[in-house]
């Protein structure tokens, strides 16, 4: 095969600037960030056994999320804890004594056990010390009054590259650790998985690849995938149509792919369980297939056979800005720059989703960011710029989107009369005027008594305010005069007309 040398590089980000990182659980790395499981193989090429391998375990087969919230009463899924280095270690009788590590173990007696305290299947314990950054995990668990019983164990330094000795076995049948190619919840919330992931088949070869230490079968033909084996969610397989969770799930599977870690049922992928996951939405994710996957070879990367090493590159990458917010349908632009390579260019996403979608908002070639048309939740998304030329080099800025400024509220609508009180004789004319304010129309209705236009008993008013008193003073003599706002037909002002008897004729008299 091409045995170019492929570099990759896990990174930190301090501000803008991203430095080599792994993933972590609590203060503890989960491994160094060169380690095998943290390191992409998205760019490597597809390996030769690949369509032998995915047709012995099944082209058609659907993938199986294995965790959720609950199944058949227990946590479904693979648990584990964290302890303080305080943690009471216990010592564990083991089956498989000659390739375990001896202990004793910091996992609590009540610590939660795969499937549940009744459970008849794998059984697996998980504690990580994240004191001391020890990992340390259990097969076939069975508590003691104040001791383990168990088929086999191991205990792992987060802070190390060392595998296992050849052909042991560790808590898992491939020799690998566990707890690193979980699916958890938390790194889903935060947007983006950044290690590979375990999952199981039905049938394996009886030999292992690196990283992988132990096979688990008598089966010797070639069509047989050995423990270990890498395979990768093809960058082609379109992941648009799904949620945004399982989107992280989906991008992980593209970048950093997943491992044979045991038999088991085809393409099912192993991850922790947590009462926040979506059981109706993980289903979801068995709309793929095995023929959706490729194999990928990764021992172009290793370092050494005893060491799960992966060679890196020292590429690194900033954007600009770190932090940032937008408004709904808002843009915002963001650069990159990339040092230690002759290709500047960068590949942006948006919560690890390439060029972004409808609901996390889209981003360019060039960088600019289109906000979506409501604010997703949560409402801070992660843009990530990676290097074309070194794709897990790469640097994240936090953007926060938010709603639209409430447009303001329309000026309320106001009217004023002049005169606002006045008398004036049967018969006479008297001329009033009105404004409307805080609108556009200022169209007047003009009413008395509250009727448009009066009549003959309380008097009439033109439409351009004229009001003439009625011929004889009305039963009440005080009638009202109305400037409405045509804008609402309610908003008035009004003035008071006192309505008089004209004084009589004067004759002259006789001499």
């Amino acid at each position: 095969m091409n045995k170019t040398v492929f570099l990759f590089l896990s990174v930190f980000c301090a501000g803008s600037v991203c430095f080599a990182q792994g993933p972590t659980i609590g203060n503890c790395p989960t491994f160094p960030a060169d380690n095998i499981w943290n390191t992409p193989v998205d760019q490597l090429p597809v390996s030769p056994n690949s369509s032998t391998y995915i047709n012995t375990i099944g082209a058609t087969k659907t993938v199986h999320p294995d965790f959720g919230t609950v199944y058949n009463g227990a946590p479904n899924g693979i648990p584990f804890i964290t302890v303080p280095g305080s943690q009471t270690k216990y010592p564990v009788t083991f089956q498989y004594a000659s390739e375990s590590d001896p202990g004793p173990y910091a996992i609590p007696l009540t610590a939660p056990i795969e499937g549940g305290s009744q459970s008849t299947g794998d059984r697996h314990a998980i504690a990580i010390d994240t004191d001391n950054c020890i990992l340390y995990e259990l097969y076939a668990a069975y508590p003691q009054t104040s001791s383990w019983q168990a088929g086999s164990g191991v205990i792992f330094n987060l802070k190390s590259d060392n595998l296992r000795t050849a052909t042991w076995t560790s808590a898992d049948a491939a020799g690998l650790p566990i707890f690193p190619g979980l699916v958890r919840y938390d790194e889903v919330l935060a947007g983006a998985i950044h290690h590979a992931l375990r999952f199981t088949v039905p049938q394996t070869q009886k030999a292992y690849v690196w990283p992988a230490r132990h096979y688990a079968s008598s089966l010797t033909g070639t069509q047989y995938p050995p423990m270990g084996v890498r395979f990768r969610l093809k960058a082609s397989f379109d992941i648009s149509g799904f949620s945004a969770a399982n989107q992280v799930i989906l991008q992980a599977l593209k970048k950093y792919g997943m491992m044979i870690a045991d038999n088991g049922s085809a393409w099912y992928l192993s991850g922790a369980p947590d009462s926040r996951w979506s059981d109706d939405d993980l289903h979801n994710l068995s709309k793929l297939v095995g023929s959706d996957f490729e194999v990928v070879d990764v021992t172009p990367l290793m370092v050494n056979p005893n060491s799960a090493q992966a060679m890196q590159s020292n590429v690194t990458v900033s954007v600009t800005p770190a932090t940032a917010s937008v408004q709904v349908n808002a843009t915002r632009q963001f650069t990159s720059t990339v040092t230690n390579t002759s290709n500047p260019a960068v590949n942006w996403n948006v919560n690890g989703a390439i060029g972004g979608n409808s609901a996390v908002g889209w981003i360019s070639l060039a960088g600019l960011y289109t906000a979506p048309a409501v604010v997703p939740s949560p409402a801070t998304v992660t843009i990530e710029a990676a290097s074309q030329s070194n794709p897990a080099a790469f640097a994240t800025a936090s953007l926060t989107i938010t709603p639209a400024p409430a447009p303001p509220p329309p000026p309320a609508v106001t009217v004023t009369i002049s005169p606002t009180a006045v008398t004036i004789r049967t018969t006479h004319l008297k001329q009033f005027s009105a404004s409307v304010h805080g609108s556009t129309n200022k169209s007047i209705i003009w009413k008395v008594n509250g009727i448009t236009g009066g009549n003959g008993t309380v008097g009439t008013i033109s439409t351009q305010g004229l009001y003439k008193a009625p011929a004889t003073v009305p039963s009440s003599p005080v009638v009202t005069v109305s400037a409405v706002a045509a804008t609402d037909g309610k908003t008035s002002a009004s003035a008071a007309v006192t309505i008089s008897a004209s004084a009589p004729i004067q004759h002259a008299g006789r001499r």
